[in-house]
């Protein structure tokens, strides 16, 4: 599919409204422009919200919270559904439009897209099972439960690297969960945002529920700090950096709303000398140089026992050398562009210091020619106290550090201030249990004999640390979006009062 006609198959006009509240504004505040990664041409413009729009769409969410908060769950699952469904006639060109704002490759794109179907899927099963507990009351007659009940109208901050897939987590199943909200896109990306929007406003217009799911794409000012201090907001989740995340959190917090934080990673995959390395590299490469080290649980450090270090490091080199680099949207490419050139200049900037602290270039580490903001996937053989390895670069640089035990391996893991995923390849019992133990990894995300990226829905995502601690997608994630309400019913004729307390 040609890039014209992906938009014109998802309804994207070449200039397009930022604000939708209930229904398309105008669109008021500044046009951006999105930048195709792989040519640098402009695909469209948003023309972004304003502060008053940004309003009209708190209060369409209020509005609309009103009335969603009272239809049956399972109701609220049929109009999820339907989203889920429209989402399967357009995965081809969502997808495609992803990997042109984004520069993933097309799989990855449509993958994506994938993850919003399946999410959807989810959502609907879940809303036949917003479960509360039956509690036993020590007073006589009196029966006790809990129940969980929506929470009003949520801000959702998405990241560039996942512009549709992050929306789908906590809007798909706020939905379900009776929330209305209100979407703030990375001004990377906003197209897809708009894409989705329109598949959306197809779903539920005449529904009377139109303004469940609202947009607002815009900056910090005039967008995203209003939303951060809004109080007609009681959840902000924001996808982001670190230090995003630590102005959102304290923001928040100042109003006694909750965050919900999915920030940095700084992940590592552990290889012991039992480990099969026609595992280990394939789940390697994938993790590191896919979306060109551009996710959050992309590999950061590969932790090798010094027993295969040298087998699998040649193995790598020689797997590096054959990655094709180019265009996403074309066949047979493995590794699109990076986001921008800050993205690459970044990464640059990063393998020099790695150099300067001690690093070995193995693979990569060039800038490609030409058009596009290209970069090779770089493997740099380092010292597990360099400095650098502490931070997270978010690009395809990967640090190969050297250890002797399982139990070094674990501590250097362990000894960043992130803690989002983590990975160890072994054929032993011992090494796998150690690593999943309370001594283990101290991540929220821990694998065996898998990769660090490519989480499945059904599990709640999310980290420790500076990762933010939130939880996203599957498990009881979705109790983030609803408010706890313990509930006492007495059907005696007497007030009996708990802990045996005699008021006479």
């Amino acid at each position: 599919m040609k890039r014209d006609a992906v938009l014109a198959a998802l309804g994207v006009e070449a200039e397009s409204s930022g604000a939708y509240a209930g229904g398309w504004l105008a669109g008021s505040g500044s046009i951006i422009s999105s930048i195709d990664p792989t040519t640098e041409d402009v695909i469209g413009t948003v023309r972004q919200a304003d502060a008053a729009e940004y309003d009209q769409a708190v209060v369409a969410a209020q509005v609309a919270f009103a009335k969603w908060r009272m239809v049956p769950a399972p109701e609220r699952g049929n109009y999820v559904r339907l989203i889920g469904n429209a989402l399967r006639e357009y995965k081809v060109p969502l997808g495609a439009l992803v990997s042109m704002e984004t520069g993933k490759i097309r799989a990855e794109g449509e993958g994506e897209v994938q993850e919003m179907i399946d999410i959807a899927d989810f959502a609907v099963g879940l809303s036949r099972q917003l479960y509360g507990l039956t509690i036993a009351s020590e007073r006589p007659r009196h029966r006790m439960y809990e129940q969980w009940q929506p929470l009003g109208p949520i801000g959702i901050i998405s990241a560039f690297n996942f512009p549709v897939a992050v929306w789908s987590w906590n809007g798909l199943l706020a939905a379900v969960c009776g929330d209305s909200m209100i979407w703030k896109p990375s001004p990377v990306a906003p197209l897809s945002a708009v894409a989705v929007t329109n598949i959306v406003h197809d779903v539920m217009d005449g529904s009377g529920f139109e303004g469940v799911f609202n947009l607002t794409v815009g900056d910090v000012d005039p967008i995203g700090a209003a939303m951060v201090a809004d109080e007609r907001l009681p959840l902000i989740s924001a996808t982001g950096s670190v230090r995003m995340g630590r102005q959102i959190g304290t923001e928040v917090a100042k109003r006694l709303g909750r965050s919900l934080l999915e920030l940095g990673g700084n992940n590592a995959l552990i290889v012991m000398a039992d480990a099969d390395l026609d595992l280990v590299v394939p789940a390697t490469l994938f993790a590191a140089a896919g979306t060109t080290g551009q996710r959050c649980t992309s590999l950061r450090r590969l932790i090798v026992h010094t027993d295969v270090i040298d087998e699998l490091t040649d193995r790598l080199v020689a797997s590096y050398e054959q990655i094709n680099i180019g265009d996403p949207l074309e066949e047979g490419t493995l590794i699109g562009p990076m986001v921008s050139q800050a993205a690459v200049d970044t990464t640059k900037v990063a393998l020099e210091i790695a150099i300067e602290q001690g690093g070995e270039l193995l693979a990569g580490g060039n800038e490609k020619d030409g058009t596009g903001f290209f970069f090779e996937p770089t493997l740099v053989k380092i010292a597990a106290d360099a400095p650098i390895v502490q931070t997270e670069t978010f690009g395809p640089i990967m640090y190969l550090i050297e250890v002797s035990s399982v139990e070094e391996a674990i501590g250097i893991q362990n000894d960043v201030p992130q803690g989002l995923s983590s990975a160890i390849f072994t054929d032993s019992i011992r090494n796998s249990e150690l690593f999943l133990s309370p001594e283990g990894s101290d991540c929220g995300i821990a694998n065996v004999n898998i990769g660090t990226s490519g989480a499945e829905i059904g599990g709640a995502f999310g980290g420790e640390k500076e990762t933010g601690g939130g939880r996203e997608s599957g498990s009881d994630a979705w109790k983030a979006y609803m408010r706890r309400q313990t509930v006492t019913v007495n059907w005696s004729k007497d007030l009996p009062l708990s802990q045996g307390i005699d008021f006479g």
